[in-house]
Order: structure tokens, then C-alpha cells, then sequence
């Protein structure tokens, strides 16, 4: 492994809402992530905007038993942010949200190796444009990874926020997104045509999750898009799914040493499917042990190579 992983971004308070029932529970992408990768071995650290109040301490309860690092300043919001998230009789979420977002004085960048962010985090003001920013300076001594992970009720149209997403996507070294992100911020346009047109944009590999037909990768020196069918299992729900995907793609890479210095972006510039098809495999495993749970579940390493052992095909 190499570097520390800094996940800058919104951590909230799922209030999920299913018929009949109302739980609460630790969320937000970028602390989803940032939990996925701790949980899964790797130093990480979180950098968000939440309150000192009771659903703050529950957040921050959270990242510590994860083993997070804590960014100073964090826990300096008025109140802690929520999203409510409708849970379907199918399982399948939708949200709205109650919060802001702002960025709070960052620590010394050069301790972290790799930065990841995504979500609202990049489109919402104020923090929206100094996560950009961050970044931007991170981006030559580090590497970058993005998820825009779309939310319609805050980013309201495609043309308020695809200049942002496309500026972020430039940025990255990895961009995971979904098909349903796609298809709500270019509309009527093949996925594959998105994805060709973004790894021209700077990333060295993007990944699209489409739920249960599992995922389309493709790597900026390779033309062939690479098909990954998802895991069969009982599903809890989607919540937190491409979050755990996220987190086991990052986890990989790190393993492989892609992600977590310049000299990483340099040799993921230059790599076959053999060399990253491992890291998709174990998001692909993530992905499916957390929709198996209620609620943001993030998996353990041990949980992982379990799933490998019943299918060597996915080590």
C-alpha cells in the first residue's frame, strides 16, 4: 500500500424511510468511502462538515470505529447534514437532502497520497469550488478519484452542474459513476460514447455501474470496453452500493500499487486489464456484500477473500 487516502466530502445522516419503518444511519458518499477503504486495511482520512450535536457524534462515532482520521474543523457546521432516503418495496432508494457544505481549512496535503471525492461535495456551494481547487493542487503529488454520484433534488438540472463534473472528471485519475448518473446528465447518450468521451478528458480508467448487469470499464490506452457481471444475492438494499464499489476499486488499486503517489499515476497510465482487473473484481465483491445489509454496510477484507475462495475467477 502506499500513501494515506484523503476523502473530502459531505457525511450525513441517512433517515431512512421504508414502509412501516424510519431508521437512522451514518452516511454521505464521501465518508462511505472513506469507512470502505479504512475497513478494508488502508490508512484514510475523512475531511467533511457536520455539527458538534448528537447526530455529529454519531458520524463521528462512526469514522473512529473505522479507524478514520479526522480532519480538524469537521465537526464546525451549524448542524449536521441529513438525507432521507425512500426505500421502495424493491429495495431501491431515492433521496432528498437537509444540509450545507463547506470546506474546512485543510492540514498539511502532502501526508496523503491519493484524494477521493465525488457527490455533492463538488457541486454545491460554497465547498463545491474549493474541492475543485483542492484537487487541482493535489493532483501533481497525488492521485485523484471521483465519483459524481448525481443527486437531482440538490443538483436540480444537468446544465447547472456538467461543466463542474466534467472539470472534476479531467482532474481524476479514476472515475466511477453509474448508468442512472449518466443518464440523468446526458440524456438519450450511449453510456459507452460518455465514457470514451471522458477518458480522452484526463482519467486513466472510468467504470459506470448499471445495478444488477454489473459494470462497464474502460482504461485510456485500451479501446476495448471490459463487461464485469455482478454477484447474485439477496438484496437489503442499493444504499451505499456504489459507495462500497467505489471503495473496493480504490482499495485495489492501492493493492496494486496504481493509486497513492505520482509515480501510481504513472504506472496506471500504462496498464492492461490484467493488472486492474483484480481491483475491479474485489469492488464488483464489495459492491454485492453491501446491498446483501441494510443500511451503508462496509465489508472487511476477510469477507472479500471469502467470496474469492467460493470463486477463484474473482481473485
Amino acid at each position: 500500500m502506499t500513501g494515506r487516502v484523503l476523502s473530502l466530502g459531505e457525511a450525513l445522516i441517512d433517515v431512512v424511510i421504508r414502509p412501516g419503518s424510519i431508521e437512522e444511519h451514518v452516511g454521505g458518499s464521501p465518508l462511505n468511502v472513506a469507512v470502505g477503504v479504512a475497513t478494508l486495511g488502508h490508512p484514510a482520512s475523512i475531511c467533511a462538515h457536520w455539527a458538534a450535536d448528537d447526530r455529529g457524534d454519531m458520524l463521528r462515532r462512526r469514522a473512529q470505529a473505522a479507524g478514520l482520521d479526522i480532519v480538524a474543523g469537521t465537526d464546525s457546521a451549524a448542524k449536521t447534514p441529513v438525507a432521507f432516503a425512500h426505500v421502495d418495496e424493491h429495495g431501491h432508494a431515492t433521496y432528498d437532502f437537509d444540509l450545507t457544505w463547506e470546506v474546512p481549512p485543510l492540514p498539511d496535503l502532502s501526508a496523503f497520497g491519493h484524494l477521493h471525492t465525488g457527490s455533492i461535495a463538488v457541486t454545491l456551494e460554497p465547498g463545491g469550488s474549493a474541492v475543485v481547487d483542492v484537487a487541482a493542487r493535489m493532483q501533481g503529488d497525488c492521485t485523484v478519484s471521483y465519483d459524481p454520484n448525481i443527486r437531482p433534488a440538490l443538483m436540480k438540472s444537468p446544465d447547472a452542474v456538467v461543466d463542474r463534473v466534467e472539470r472534476m472528471v479531467a482532474l481524476s485519475d479514476v472515475v466511477k459513476a453509474s448508468d442512472e448518473d449518466l443518464a440523468w446528465l446526458y440524456p438519450q447518450t450511449p453510456v459507452e460514447d460518455i465514457m470514451r468521451r471522458w477518458v480522452k478528458s484526463g482519467p486513466a480508467m472510468v467504470v459506470v455501474t448499471r445495478g444488477p448487469w454489473g459494470a462497464y470499464a474502460l482504461l485510456a490506452n485500451n479501446r476495448d470496453m471490459l463487461h464485469l457481471d455482478q454477484l447474485t444475492v439477496e438484496v437489503g438494499d442499493s444504499v451505499g452500493a456504489g459507495d462500497s464499489f467505489m471503495a473496493g476499486l480504490i482499495s485495489g488499486l492501492m493493492d496494486a500499487r496504481l493509486l497513492g503517489s505520482s509515480s501510481a499515476r504513472q504506472r496506471l497510465a500504462a496498464v492492461s486489464w490484467s493488472d486492474v482487473q483484480p481491483a475491479l473484481h474485489r469492488a464488483i465483491i464489495t459492491s454485492a456484500l453491501t446491498v446483501s445489509h441494510s443500511g451503508a454496510y462496509a465489508p472487511v477484507m476477510a469477507e472479500v477473500e471469502a467470496v474469492q475462495a467460493a470463486d477463484p475467477m474473482l481473485r
